[in-house]
This record gives C-alpha cells, structure tokens and sequence, in this order.
C-alpha cells in the first residue's frame, strides 16, 4: 500500500501516536524510578516500550507502510541514535535540576520532544518516504 497523506495528516497522526508512545514511555519510567532503578536502566527500559510502540502504530497508521525488513533495521538504527540523544538529554537535566521536584517530567519532556522532531524528519524524509 503506496501512503498517499499529506504532510498534515502523517505530521497529526504521528504526533497522536506520539502522546500515546509517551504516554508508555512516561508511565513505566516515573514506575520504574518508584521501583528503585537507577534512572539511565529506567529511562532505558521505558524508551523501548514507548519507541516500539510508536513503530508499530506509525508504521501501519501514520505512513500506511508495509512490513519491511530493511525498514525495520532503519528504524532501529534511528532509534539508537535517538535513544542516546533523549537519555542523554534526560539525565543532563534531570542531574542539573537535582534539587527540583518537578525534573522529572520536565527533563522528560525535553528530552522527548527533541527525540519526537529527529524521529518524524527522518522517518518521512528517509524510511517511510513518499514515492
């Protein structure tokens, strides 16, 4: 099936499928830093269920794409790439801000945020491209 959206309708629908990957993501992170775990395994753990989730959505959903193998290793790549970005930038803040009761939610948000612009020009522009 050949995506014939516009780039209104894959940029809404990806930023749907968004709020909910950060929804999972968000969730199991504040549940796993209550369950004790150092926040970089946290952060870790939370992102993976939050990124495959807005794989499997974006990729049927947003970009109307069909299962690939090679797309599938793309957005793997893409997403270790992002992966060290938002730890990176979540622990940046969420150190600088130690102090702060509210660094949790927004070194998250921070960090999301810069994942979700990388995540949705490359995924467009380059795995799930118009033809």
């Amino acid at each position: 099936m050949s995506p014939n959206l516009s780039l209104t309708t894959q940029a809404w629908r990806f930023i749907v499928t968004g709020g909910l990957s950060a929804i999972v993501d968000f969730g199991l992170y504040v549940l796993f830093l209550r369950l004790g775990l150092q926040v970089n395994v946290a952060k870790t753990l939370s992102f993976i269920a939050g990124t495959t989730t807005a794989y499997l959505i974006n990729r049927r959903w947003t970009f109307q794409a069909p299962p690939s193998r090679a797309r599938f290793v793309a957005v793997c790549t893409l997403y270790a790439v992002t992966y060290v970005v938002q730890v990176g930038i979540n622990y940046l803040f969420y150190t600088l801000w130690d102090d702060k009761p509210w660094r949790v939610p927004v070194a998250f948000v921070i960090a999301q945020g810069t994942a979700t612009v990388i995540n949705f020009v490359v995924q467009r522009a380059v795995i799930f491209r118009l033809k």
